[in-house]
């Protein structure tokens, strides 16, 4: 298998290796930090989509520290529709530091100070593009 140069892909291939599925660890550490995101989840499908959202978020962050085809921009579409929800623009943002957190605790000791950097760089350049005007 061909590991990625790009660190933060990386460190979702090597998460991959460990754990099939992380949508319950990511939101699991969301509701954890926080609470308030349980409520707005129905009790019960909401499943499909827990995971379909981190998927696009996912998706979106792979561009977004790749070639930037074009996924990168459903960052701001999603900004934008979870306001409409009453999501502040913090809480948006901080869903992928989540994500951060959950490979770091995932990968253990692969998780090296090159990842730790790209994915510093990565959540300071969301936040500044999710703050840039429309």
């Amino acid at each position: 298998m061909n590991m990625s140069p790009n660190p933060v892909e990386l460190s979702f291939e090597r998460a991959a290796m460990r754990c099939a599925d992380i949508t319950p660890l990511v939101y699991r550490r969301l509701f954890d930090a926080h609470p308030e995101t349980q409520a707005m989840f129905r009790s019960q499908g909401s499943g499909f989509v827990k995971g379909s959202m981190l998927a696009l978020a996912i998706e979106a962050i792979l561009d977004f520290t790749g070639e930037r085809r074009g996924h990168f921009r459903l960052i701001a579409c999603e900004l934008a529709s979870h306001d409409a929800y009453g999501t502040s623009r913090q809480l948006f943002i901080a869903f992928f530091a989540v994500i951060r957190d959950t490979l770091r605790d995932l990968l253990g000791d692969e998780w090296s100070n090159e990842i730790a950097q790209a994915w510093d760089t990565l959540l300071t350049d969301i936040d500044a593009f999710a703050g840039a005007p429309a």
